[in-house]
């Protein structure tokens, strides 16, 4: 498995991150909690991972109100491994809870944090999104003070947009950057990847197959699979249902075919290409699928060839 620099600091990540934002729940949203992978299904995921060797674990406080972090702590105890962990704050952990990033909040998210991890400190504690309620100089300060108790190696930020990450900068460089990008996300393209690039904030991307539309599962006037994210949460998905979007996906199918892999694992070439990413964040339901993934670690496309196949969403 290929490592990577996190930024500037001295933390090293598998290119390949394992996101577990399905234990337990979907994402943070509180009406699936108790839904998603069990604590079993998880344990098989993270098995195969660690075997594969995918040392870098990402998890957030609220995915699954709590039950991601704490799947995961029972995993490392139970097989006495530590993978480098990042986990994030801002989301509520139940409906009416609060949520934010204010300084009691911080300290006492990341406690609880610690908690259910089994853990003295993880390696990378990201706000989970922007807080326009609380000073910015608020959520930096306190993180730099978790450093400084050795309760968290560094810091970063997620979900955020240009002109949050610029007030970000304005005060401090976070390690890292976790936002969507994908074929069909690429809001952050030139832009967002390319200021990581040039200060050395690592890029980690989530949703490098759009909630399963790069795999070619969902097709024109036909439902969608039982247990996807169209069928369970379409929403940040539904845009994507047009005609274009088939057509560029009819593209990429069918280069894929030319080189002999599939959709999924074409696209991930692609955006493992991308100068700006550092590592990639992949979220599987099943351990079989970690496999594109590592497919296009060991079948990387040239600049021309991703150049070809980004073409397609342009």
């Amino acid at each position: 498995m290929e490592r990577r620099q996190l930024g500037g600091t001295d933390i090293e990540v598998s290119r390949i991150i394992l996101g577990c934002g399905n234990f337990g729940g979907i994402g943070s949203a509180p009406q699936f909690f108790g839904q998603g992978e069990s604590e079993d299904e998880a344990f098989r995921i993270m098995d195969a991972a660690w075997e594969l060797g995918i040392t870098t674990f990402d998890t957030a406080d609220a995915y699954g109100g709590g039950q991601s972090e704490t799947t995961i702590g029972k995993w490392m105890a139970s097989r006495g491994v530590r993978p480098e962990i990042s986990t994030k704050t801002f989301n509520p952990m139940a409906e009416g809870q609060d949520h934010g990033l204010a300084r009691a909040r911080i300290v006492r998210q990341i406690e609880s944090s610690l908690d259910r991890l089994g853990v003295d400190a993880v390696d990378v504690y990201l706000a989970h999104d922007f807080d326009p309620d609380v000073p910015v100089e608020e959520t930096v300060a306190t993180f730099e003070g978790l450093i400084d108790l050795k309760l968290i190696k560094a810091y970063g930020v997620s979900n955020f947009d240009a002109q949050q990450l610029e007030a970000v900068l304005a005060i401090a460089k976070p390690a890292i950057l976790q936002n969507s990008y994908s074929l069909l996300d690429r809001a952050d393209e030139g832009g967002l990847v390319q200021l990581c690039l040039e200060l050395g904030i690592a890029y980690t991307p989530f949703g490098p197959l759009a909630g399963g539309w790069l795999t070619g599962k969902y097709k024109p006037d036909e439902p969608p699979p039982d247990g996807s994210r169209m069928a369970m949460r379409p929403g940040p998905y539904e845009h994507l249902r047009r005609p274009e979007t088939f057509t560029a996906l009819d593209g990429l199918a069918e280069i894929a075919k030319r080189r002999g892999v599939d959709s999924a694992t074409l696209a991930m070439a692609w955006l493992l290409a991308q100068p700006g990413v550092t590592a990639v964040v992949v979220g599987p339901r099943r351990p079989k699928h970690l496999e594109p993934a590592l497919r296009a670690l060991e079948q990387p496309l040239s600049a021309a060839d991703a150049e070809e196949v980004g073409s397609l969403f342009a």
